[in-house]
């Protein structure tokens, strides 16, 4: 199985050594990636750039960077720099605000999607030297792009709508998704996006699935966890939708739970879904919460 990680942005109190150390670590454990979201911390994308230089193999993804405020042009010019410093192994991951964020900065969330696909026309120029227009009718640009050391990198969207899912297929290198379910994985998911990658004429596209995980032996406790560690998803508008629209009430509904051999059985059926990997954010359940973390950590270094 190709099993990545879905890191945090960074510990309360801890440095950025501490992160490079850890990623280092899943390195050397043979996980395909680390994954990092954008939190209220340091940008993420940064991070990566400090991760890359100090790793060799592992592929660093972004799940993901917020496309508001920043302009397009900004975003390729600091990807391709830290795409330069991972030796190519960036997965830039991209998707709209968060649906307040939209509203904090004055903005209609309506836009979004073809807010993602006007974007898309100038960040999957992926650092080759080039020229990248973007003509939309919230702007238009033209951007340089001229890099001495080309390394194109992934670019993948935050894949919540049907409308997203297209534009992943369409125009981007796939999809990363989060708090979807093994059926939505099969029945939408894979298909609708696989479908738009061929209408494009495009390669096969990457579906990265981030789920919960936590390998605990007391099922109904586990989820109880998971539903307190993820609670905001179940609180912001555009993943409350996602959730009602799969028939899910709570965050821990999605978490892969159970003992070693019940969680490989789950992660087996998203790959059997279509899915290309799993992007696993580990979890604690139980009293001895850093045991719980190594063992879902062995558990899932177990199937690669």
């Amino acid at each position: 199985m190709k099993i990545g990680i879905l890191g945090k942005n960074l510990r309360q109190g801890a440095s950025l050594a501490s992160l490079v150390d850890e990623v280092v670590g899943y390195e050397e454990q043979g996980f395909a990636s680390y994954w990092m979201q954008q939190a209220s911390t340091f940008h993420a994308l940064t991070m990566m750039g400090l991760i890359g230089h100090n790793t060799t193999r592992i592929e660093l993804g972004l799940a993901t960077i917020p496309t508001y405020p920043r302009h397009p042009g900004a975003m390729l010019h600091q990807a391709s720099t830290v795409n330069v410093l991972a030796g190519g192994r960036l997965v830039l991951g991209i998707g709209p605000t968060a649906e307040p964020e939209y509203e904090t900065l004055g903005l209609s969330y309506g836009e979004s999607v073809r807010h993602i696909r006007d974007y898309l026309s100038v960040t999957e120029e992926s650092g080759e030297p080039d020229k990248a227009e973007l003509g939309a009718d919230e702007a238009s640009a033209e951007v340089e792009s001229d890099f001495p050391e080309p390394e194109p990198y992934k670019v993948v969207v935050s894949a919540l709508t049907p409308e997203m899912r297209r534009a992943a297929g369409r125009v981007a290198d796939g999809a990363v998704t989060w708090m979807v379910s093994q059926k939505t994985i099969r029945d939408h998911t894979v298909p609708e996006i696989k479908k738009a990658a061929e209408a494009a004429d495009r390669d096969a596209p990457r579906v990265a699935v981030g789920l919960p995980v936590c390998v605990h032996d007391d099922e109904e406790q586990a989820v109880a966890r998971a539903n307190e560690v993820y609670s905001i998803y179940g609180e912001l508008p555009t993943y409350r939708r996602q959730l009602d629209a799969q028939g899910v009430e709570n965050p821990g509904d999605i978490a892969v739970v159970g003992n070693e051999s019940e969680v490989e059985a789950q992660l087996k059926t998203y790959f059997d879904a279509g899915a290309t990997e799993i992007v696993a954010s580990i979890y604690p359940a139980g009293d001895d919460r850093r045991g719980s973390v190594v063992r879902s950590t062995e558990c899932l270094r177990g199937l690669l």
